[in-house]
């Protein structure tokens, strides 16, 4: 992988850090969060979170790289199944508010549209993709060249999950959507999480962890917010 990132120069990284960037995006309705979104079979579906039942445990992060890195080798330096590599994060507030958060799947895919690699003649795709089979986005490796834009257009509007892993330059906390089947919503000890349909017209779409927090913690509380 280094030896990919090798053929780019220094002058045309700093080039291309300089595109336009876009967005990514949150659900919320009541208790519920919907925190991620992805077509499946033409059905759109989200992994959600019902804060009632919600503790922060942080399982899901655990269980999502149980499943998406215990066969990767040498990624990272501070270990493969390390809830740092989680694509799920539990965000934490004060007072006590706790929001999983993930990959949204956002139907107009700002991070692929912000991505500067030219589209394949063949795929039709650039480095980063719509997944055919799980509508997850995805990267294409050996054609990334770790500009970041993707990241600072998920963080520029949305929640800000995609981010450039430290070694390899790649982004990372991309939602695989493990499949189709969710390890975060089979291993949550408290039923938090599911995996359902959504429609994207929601009063909270496109929100970030933290204004949804504010919402919440006004409805509970009746305060305002801060992180821990």
């Amino acid at each position: 992988m280094m030896k990919q990132k090798e053929k780019f120069t220094t002058n045309r990284r700093d080039f291309v850090k300089t595109i336009a960037i876009g967005g990514s995006a949150v659900f919320a309705l009541g208790n519920l969060s919907f925190a991620s979104v992805v077509a499946v079979n033409s059905e759109r579906k989200a992994i959600i979170c019902d804060f009632s039942k919600c503790t922060g445990c942080r399982t899901c992060e655990t269980s999502c790289v149980a499943f998406n890195f215990s066969n990767k080798k040498g990624y990272g330096n501070y270990g493969i199944v390390n809830p740092k590599n989680a694509n799920i994060r539990v965000h934490t507030f004060n007072p006590d508010l706790d929001i999983p958060s993930t990959c949204s799947g956002c139907p107009d895919t700002p991070c692929i549209a912000a991505c500067p690699v030219t589209v394949d003649n063949k795929s039709g795709e650039k480095a980063l993709y719509l997944n055919k089979k799980t509508s997850a986005i995805s990267v294409h490796e050996e054609d990334c060249i770790g500009c970041g834009n993707c990241a600072k257009a998920c963080e520029s509007e949305r929640t800000a999950v995609i981010r450039m892993h430290e070694e390899t330059d790649l982004p990372v906390g991309l939602c695989t959507y493990c499949d189709g089947d969710p390890s975060c919503v089979k291993n949550c000890p408290y039923g938090a999480l599911s995996y359902m349909k959504v429609d994207t017209d929601y009063e909270f779409f496109g929100k970030s962890p933290e204004q949804i927090a504010e919402v919440l913690t006004e409805k509970y509380y009746n305060i305002g917010t801060s992180t821990n």
